[in-house]
């Protein structure tokens, strides 16, 4: 599923979703945030998927946020503000709860949207040019509880409450020592290295990672909503399965081990 506003393509064991709205920093309107969900859903129901990377195009934003040209037809009325928070809701939970890894390729401006898509990746990639900021408020926008508990969640209540209640943008070597990215590098180096990243991750385990990964976003719910049964159960599949046999016959015969995620 794809259109010429949203993209993707599957290299190997790893899928990419791409903004691709360049005239507009790819900007996100209501119809690629339906798009982006359902490629989402693709991804997860194809096994042959194990990381899951997120780019823009035109080589000057990752996304920067809501396409304001659109607020009038998409978010002019109460009901049209209700069903268009719906949507990016239900995108970004689906992305922060997705259950194989993600890593959000930034290349330019991350702002707005684009930072709250970013924050739900597992791992953020930029280069040192990126920006990084959330301007609700010299917009008037509210902004609900979900998308700045995931911000706090990453960089602290104290980091996140400068980048909201300012508004201002924040250049890419404060992002990573606050903890909003984890490494920064070289343009033109950007995307062999997310690739790099993306292949070693998709190289181990997939039900090791893949409960690891369930777990961490069990870790930032109140104690009283999660999921410890099911953390268990899956560390218990990981020690029955065949990988398991695998990845120690590997280990004693000095070779890299072949994952079958059964």
């Amino acid at each position: 599923m794809s259109s010429d506003k949203m993209q993707f393509r599957i290299d190997g064991a790893v899928g990419h979703l791409i903004f691709n709205n360049p005239e507009r920093h790819n900007a996100v309107s209501f119809e690629m945030w339906e798009q982006a969900e359902k490629i989402l859903d693709d991804f997860e129901a194809d096994d042959s998927v194990r990381v899951v990377v997120l780019s823009g195009t035109g080589g000057k934003a990752f996304v920067s946020g809501a396409d304001i040209s659109k607020f009038e037809s998409e978010r002019g009325s109460k009901d049209a503000v209700l069903k268009y928070n719906a949507m990016t809701a239900r995108v970004y939970t689906r992305l922060h709860e997705f259950p194989k890894p993600t890593i959000a390729m930034i290349r330019g401006y991350c702002i707005g949207g684009g930072l709250a898509l970013a924050v739900c990746c597992d791992i953020r990639v930029c280069t040192p040019k990126s920006q990084f900021g959330l301007p609700a408020a010299k917009l008037a926008l509210g902004y609900p509880f979900a998308g700045l508990k995931r911000l706090a969640d990453v960089v602290g209540p104290a980091h996140a409450k400068q980048i909201t209640f300012t508004g201002d943008r924040m250049q890419s070597d404060r992002a990573q020592m606050i903890g909003l990215v984890n490494e920064i590098v070289d343009d033109a180096e950007l995307e062999e290295f997310v690739t790099g990243f993306a292949d070693n991750i998709a190289g181990n385990a997939p039900m090791t990672v893949g409960a690891m990964k369930f777990i961490y976003t069990q870790v930032v719910k109140d104690p009283a909503d999660r999921d410890l049964e099911r953390c268990q159960t899956m560390v218990d599949a990981c020690f029955a399965s065949e990988d398991y046999i695998e990845g120690r016959k590997a280990f004693m015969e000095k070779r890299k081990p072949d994952f079958k995620g059964a």
